[in-house]
């Protein structure tokens, strides 16, 4: 049983800061790509930001900058830390894991979500 455990959500006014922290727990082979992804009331999913196993980043338009993503592969976490953050940021933030399994074959983890809140 594989679980995604995410922490670091919660309320901040504009302009604050948060880390969120995602752990992949369980019996995994290869986890390759991980990343945060986000999800306000009545839109749809977006990327927010990606990391590879060798540590290559990437970032949707909307971060300018204001994020930072990270991880440690050998205890398969990962982290996203949010500076300058504006109201247009709250949504519920969403870690992203993808296993090898085998050639040709990737599962999809994901957590439960961590809200965050942006508001003066």
């Amino acid at each position: 049983q594989v679980q995604v455990v995410e922490s670091g959500g919660g309320s901040v006014q504009p302009g604050g800061s948060l880390r969120l922290s995602c752990a992949v727990f369980g019996s995994v082979f290869s986890i390759t790509t991980m990343g945060w992804y986000r999800q306000a009331p009545g839109k749809q999913r977006d990327l927010v930001a990606v990391i590879s196993s060798g540590g290559i980043s990437d970032y949707a338009d909307f971060v300018e900058g204001r994020f930072t993503i990270s991880r440690v592969n050998a205890n398969h976490t990962v982290y996203l830390q949010m500076n300058n953050l504006k109201s247009e940021d709250t949504a519920v933030y969403y870690c992203h894991a993808l296993e090898i399994v085998v050639a040709g074959l990737e599962v999809d983890y994901w957590g439960q979500g961590t809200q965050v809140t942006v508001s003066s």
